[in-house]
């Protein structure tokens, strides 16, 4: 038994323990067969009739005067024991009704505010009165399901207002996070750079050192070669190999474009990869560099290799090459 459905009945004037049996013996399928039942039993039995309290929240205690404390204070004439008092009275327009409940649902939507006992009992409904009070019960009912289907209308724009600003809320950080990553990553490899051009300028420094260190004990040994002019090379003496602190590469890319950088030439061959990662303009995803001339593909192990090493120095060309999925 739906405790929304007895609410409802409770609402429209019905008591409590009529709610619950109208909604059992209609198989509980709803207010709308529950309210026809209790239509068509209006006048089954109910409890008597107790006068309104101090406490009632429609009625105030000072308008709901007995006719027979009236009578009373006018002619102060006992009551006879035998009278028994069998509905309430509207002072104002002579209504009756069984029970306090229908007192104040007349009270809530007329505004009445005097009531009185009765000895007079209340007239079963006629059917067209009964088809009157159907009518007026089945419209507030109607109005309480338009009000309920706004009311869940609002609920679900509302709940869609806040999916879609979680939604901008999650892109946003998932963003956020994607630029301090990028920003990591490009602040490693500058570091990376920095420390190498560093290594590199001491290992410069050091070697100036040992020349010096040597010219020094080679004059210390034989002051002779102090004036002595410097020997020619001959023809014999292998010419010198110039070594490159940097070089050129030329990376083309699968749609086309070519990118341009200079590297170290003691840079890895993973720092062209990295920089290809972040500079790409092509479609994302796994590959692989390769040169044509000679022709060959990088495998793992080349990527921990100095530039130099792999030949690519003073200049080269790279081919971005996209890696293919195993079986």
């Amino acid at each position: 038994m739906s405790s929304s459905d007895i609410n409802m009945l409770v609402d429209m004037g019905f008591s409590v323990s009529k709610a619950e049996k109208a909604l059992e013996i209609t198989g509980n399928k709803g207010v709308v067969p529950a309210m026809e039942w209790l239509l068509a039993h209006s006048d089954d039995a109910e409890p008597s009739p107790e006068p309104p309290t101090a406490g009632s929240a429609s009625i105030p205690a000072s308008t709901l005067q007995t006719s027979t404390q009236e009578d009373s204070a006018e002619a102060n004439d006992v009551v006879s024991t035998t009278e028994v008092v069998k509905s309430m009275k509207c002072d104002i327009c002579g209504k009756l009704f069984k029970s306090n409940l229908e007192v104040e649902f007349h009270a809530t939507k007329s505004g009445h505010d005097r009531f009185s006992e009765s000895t007079e009992e209340k007239k079963p409904l006629t059917e067209d009165e009964k088809k009157e009070q159907l009518r007026i019960l089945t419209e507030k009912l109607r109005q309480k399901n338009k009000e309920r289907e706004e009311q869940e209308k609002k609920d679900a724009q509302e709940r869609e207002k806040n999916r879609i600003r979680s939604g901008k809320e999650m892109a946003q950080a998932r963003r956020k996070l994607e630029e301090l990553e990028m920003k990591k990553l490009i602040e490693d490899r500058k570091r990376e750079k920095e420390d190498e051009r560093l290594a590199r300028q001491r290992v410069r420094e050091q070697i100036e050192a040992d020349k010096a260190a040597r010219r020094a004990k080679a004059n210390a040994e034989n002051p002779s070669m102090i004036t002595s002019p410097p020997v020619a090379p001959t023809l014999s003496t292998p010419p010198h190999r110039k070594e490159y602190n940097d070089t050129k590469l030329q990376i083309r890319l699968t749609n086309g474009q070519t990118l341009t950088q200079s590297f170290g030439s003691k840079e890895k061959l993973s720092a062209v990869r990295v920089f290809v990662e972040i500079n790409r303009t092509d479609a994302p995803g796994p590959f692989n560099l390769m040169t044509n001339f000679p022709k060959r593909i990088f495998t793992e192990d080349d990527y921990e290799a100095p530039l130099n090493a792999l030949g690519l120095v003073p200049s080269a060309v790279l081919i971005v090459q996209k890696k293919m999925e195993g079986p």
